[in-house]
């Protein structure tokens, strides 16, 4: 039976955001119950908020805007991989030596971070070295996503995680809630609205199983 996962982080106040981003917020315009036609609210957030994409132009002076972005990476068979024996820190190609990333090309890496508490920001949490992107490519990944707030430390100021894994034309996908998907094979949906000149997206990722 084919059953859908819902892997998108919830959108709610309290949410842990990137240190000094916007936070998220939810205002009511106006509402039926109190004698309004529709019930009306204005959201405030990042466009890094919760489970979103990363555009090239987001960590390249030159990058890709989001409405330039092929949708192609964001639909369609996705391998769910969980590491447990690294919690933080850059992950290299050996760290996915037990799994064969050939039979996607689509991977969705589950670290510890999905079970972190969503009020409060990781300190610490593992995001790809700049050999992985090459690595992945080799085995015909196009699509990396995570469970994780970045693909890169969260002082870093080269970004070469990121870097490693555009210049290898793979697509980034953060943020992924990974608890409810065991380890396999499913067919993934999270394309990023169409912001014109954006540099990211929130996304409603979700899984369906393959049969």
């Amino acid at each position: 039976m084919t059953k859908f996962i819902d892997i998108s982080r919830r959108l709610e106040a309290g949410m842990a955001v990137w240190p000094g981003d916007t936070p998220y917020q939810l205002d009511t315009v106006c509402q039926i119950a109190e004698g309004a036609s529709v019930t009306l609210t204005t959201i405030t957030m990042s466009a890094h908020t919760g489970t979103h994409v990363d555009a090239p132009r987001h960590f390249l002076r030159d990058g890709r805007p989001l409405e330039q972005v092929d949708l192609l990476p964001f639909w369609g068979k996705a391998q769910v991989v969980t590491l447990t024996h690294k919690t933080e820190g850059a992950l290299v190609p050996a760290d996915f030596a037990p799994f064969d990333l050939t039979l996607a090309p689509r991977l969705l890496v589950h670290s510890a971070a999905s079970t972190l508490d969503p009020s409060q920001f990781p300190n610490t949490f593992v995001y790809p070295s700049p050999e992985l992107g090459p690595y992945l490519a080799s085995q015909g990944v196009i699509l990396y996503g995570s469970d994780t707030p970045s693909m890169d430390h969260q002082d870093s100021q080269t970004l070469l995680g990121h870097k490693g894994l555009q210049q290898n034309r793979i697509a980034i996908l953060e943020g992924l809630d990974l608890r409810l998907a065991p380890d396999g094979l499913y067919e993934l949906s999270a394309l990023p609205l169409r912001l014109v000149g954006g540099d990211g997206s929130p996304v409603r990722a979700v899984l369906k199983t393959i049969d």
